[in-house]
């Protein structure tokens, strides 16, 4: 029996994590879609989220179509007239945020993931404290980029190379970075 004088447990705090892939420039997106087909990065990314509350803008979401199964949805939409089944929709990126926060305690999660697009990724990259990127051994043409990684920020803590699969386009390696010390304590 906890006592009164007892500390109470201590919580996990939730990271915020970007899950990325994108091209050696840095592209994300082109028209809409992804650049390249990858069904051995798309394991990775369904491995990587599954069970965690997932953030993006409405264009990602318009990209991928329909929910995805098994992590909660929270879509950053200005219109007020967007809903669909299955997706909680949130009018600002600190609303979008507050909802991942409620539903990771829920769930019992440590990680909230970023998941696009590019001006999801540009707002809360100060705020973030891992990044998750498949980095896809190509030169794509695209309308849209990930931002550039200060590596005076972000430290790269683990490095996977990935040969390419019967249904992949591309080689592709995944890379962890994480804040550095002085960056952390913000």
């Amino acid at each position: 029996m906890i006592g009164a004088d007892a500390p109470s447990p201590r919580r996990r705090p939730i990271a915020l994590v970007h899950v990325v892939a994108m091209a050696e420039n840095r592209v994300i997106g082109n028209a809409g879609r992804l650049p390249w087909r990858l069904k051995s990065e798309l394991r990775h990314f369904r491995s990587v989220t599954m069970g965690k509350p997932l953030l993006m803008g409405r264009k990602t979401f318009g990209s991928i179509g329909k929910p995805l199964a098994g992590r909660t949805n929270i879509v950053v939409s200005r219109d007020a007239k967007f809903a669909v089944h299955g997706v909680l929709v949130a009018a600002t990126l600190d609303a979008a945020l507050a909802v991942a926060r409620g539903d990771a305690l829920r769930r019992s999660v440590d990680e909230i993931c970023i998941i696009g697009g590019a001006d999801i990724y540009v707002q809360t990259m100060p705020v973030v404290d891992r990044l998750i990127v498949t980095l896809v051994h190509l030169d794509a043409k695209g309308d849209t980029r990930f931002p550039q990684i200060d590596s005076t920020v972000w430290k790269e803590t683990s490095r996977s190379e990935h040969a390419a699969g019967p249904d992949d386009e591309a080689s592709f390696t995944i890379i962890v970075y994480e804040k550095s010390g002085a960056e952390r304590a913000l």
